[in-house]
């Protein structure tokens, strides 16, 4: 008997299952000192909204009050002084980050006590700061801050707009099959496919919200503190830079129905000459890689991210979910 929640529309999500060998753990290097066997300093990044992209800031305005005269009321997205939109930083760290958990052997960032049983005990969070699984030891843990530090994304192309967005239900896990298997344990991580639009609720229907419109571009800076050749690696992996495994990023609210597909591109890294000159000066000098250099550089980290840490088949499988660009239709009906 079909539950009253189960749909048999094809869904517009996939899960990633988790690696049969146990993750890895290993003690994080430390922020005391830059290595030189390791890689510090700052990566810049260019992102480019190729649908919709809401992040909701959980506050409802008057329409007026934003210049939306025609719409009543309006769920708000975070701006700067400048009245355009911003994405935090937290949550392109969290977008990033559960790619980058799915392509290496890593737990889960966060699981929930009402579904803790049904996680197998491998892919609970890491709780000892000595022992961290590889996306723990790059991104951070209880009690462990991380060596990536994701600064708030600034728009540099445009104003924010308005647009609509359909009512989309809670996720369902406890009404469904499709999240667990059949001893009833979760499947593996959950991503939402990448769609060539938004679908629509119609022509000023569904609930307003602040957005940022497609083709609209921000920039951002990454600081990076002691990270391997491989964990930078994958971190371009992640970030959509292997010309093998192409992928966008799904970030903010409305994912079900296509929205908040962003396109990455690495556009400069600058990391110091001398790593004594990080202590001994205010100003140290830095070494800025663009253009083919940085490409080449790109090259060799990703491949060594591909002999030491990436797991090649939840790479494909995650691949078939986010690739990008798609030809893949938003889904019918309400999600």
């Amino acid at each position: 008997m079909t539950n009253q929640f189960e749909i048999t529309e094809p869904k517009p999500y996939e899960f990633v299952p988790f690696p049969k060998e146990r993750p890895p753990l290993q003690r994080p290097i430390g922020h005391d000192k830059y290595h030189a066997d390791r890689i510090s300093g700052t990566l810049f990044l260019t992102l480019t909204v190729q649908t919709p992209v809401h992040i909701s800031t959980g506050v409802v305005a008057m329409g007026s009050d934003v210049g939306e005269n025609r719409i009543p009321l309006i769920k708000l997205m975070a701006l700067n002084a400048g009245k355009n939109p911003v994405i935090p930083g937290s949550s392109l760290k969290g977008v990033v980050r559960s790619v980058y958990e799915a392509i290496t052997n890593s737990t889960l960032a966060v699981v929930t006590n009402r579904y803790r049983n049904q996680i197998p005990q491998d892919r609970l969070p890491c709780r000892n700061k000595e022992q961290l699984c590889p996306a723990s030891r790059v991104f951070g843990a209880m009690d462990w801050q991380g060596v990536v530090e994701f600064s708030d994304s600034q728009c540099i192309s445009a104003k924010y707009g308005a647009g609509f967005m359909p009512s989309l239900y809670r996720p369902r896990p406890d009404e469904t099959r499709r999240y667990f298997d059949t001893r009833g344990m979760a499947k593996g991580r959950k991503f939402y496919y990448h769609t060539d639009r938004p679908a629509s609720p119609g022509q000023n229907k569904g609930i307003p919200v602040q957005q940022a419109g497609t083709q609209l571009t921000f920039s951002t800076r990454v600081q990076l503190t002691n990270l391997t050749p491989a964990e930078l690696g994958v971190l371009f992996i992640a970030l959509g830079q292997d010309s093998q495994y192409p992928m966008a990023l799904k970030i903010g609210g409305g994912k079900p129905i296509g929205m908040g597909t962003m396109t990455v591109a690495v556009t400069e890294l600058k990391k110091p000459d001398n790593l004594r000159d990080r202590y001994l000066s205010y100003n140290p000098e830095s070494e800025s890689m663009t253009g083919k250099p940085l490409q080449d550089f790109l090259g060799t980290a990703m491949q060594q991210a591909h002999n030491q840490l990436i797991q090649k088949q939840q790479l494909e499988q995650l691949h078939r979910v986010l690739f990008y660009p798609t030809t893949r239709q938003p889904p019918q009906g309400i999600y």
